[in-house]
């Protein structure tokens, strides 16, 4: 059960990022500069439980950035 859960999770992650990566080349000025923060929140609200709460202040900084 663990393991289709992660696989999953990693699935999601992979996809969330593949996205990330196609709006990337589309992003202008600041974007650029928000990407990495920006996927860096994705990948973190993989985590069940802690994610979002670790993800909430990485989205306002890119929020800030941008």
């Amino acid at each position: 059960m663990t393991h289709k859960f992660l696989r999953s999770h990693l699935v999601s992650a992979v996809l969330l990022l593949a996205l990330a990566a196609g709006l990337s080349t589309s992003l202008t000025g600041c974007g650029v500069v928000a990407f990495p923060v920006r996927a860096t929140s994705a990948a973190v609200k993989i985590v069940p439980v802690a994610g979002d709460v670790v993800a909430a202040p990485l989205d306002v900084t890119a929020d800030v950035i941008d």
